[in-house]
């Protein structure tokens, strides 16, 4: 006895099932719809980027009282409230440099910079004095 094999192209799509309000799976015979490409993936965000926006966004929750302060906000994100501090001083920027951090391409030398370069300088307390340690550290 030979066995007996048909090939046939099908994909499976979802209808509006009306007797039930939902969808039901059917399967049909032919190609399926035409798919968009997939997005192409970006380039890895450097680490010093995404601690600048995660400070950003950690000093937002507090201002809108998403959360009472950094000690609050340090426990839910289980980290310990110095390290929650150190964070949110990247806010003190200038906001120059806090965008210049954030556009940090990923491959560039500025991507190897680290969170303990920058906390010096926010550690100045004048935007201008923060601008000639930050062209220092350009070099």
């Amino acid at each position: 006895m030979s066995a007996i094999v048909i090939e046939r192209r099908i994909h499976l799509g979802t209808v509006a099932a009306a007797r039930h309000g939902g969808h039901r799976t059917v399967i049909r015979a032919g190609e399926g719809p035409t798919l968009p490409p997939p997005p192409s993936l970006p380039a890895k965000v450097p680490r010093v980027a995404r601690l600048m926006a995660l400070a950003i966004r950690c000093q937002d929750l507090i201002r809108s009282g998403a959360v009472r302060d950094a000690t609050e906000l340090a426990r839910l994100a289980h980290v310990t409230q110095p390290r929650m501090t150190q964070i949110l001083n990247l806010t003190l920027l200038a906001p120059d440099i806090q965008e210049a951090i954030l556009l940090v391409q990923a491959g560039s030398r500025w991507a190897r910079l680290g969170e303990h370069h920058l906390r010096p300088i926010a550690a100045r307390m004048r935007w201008d004095e923060q601008r000639r340690a930050w062209r220092r550290l350009e070099g």
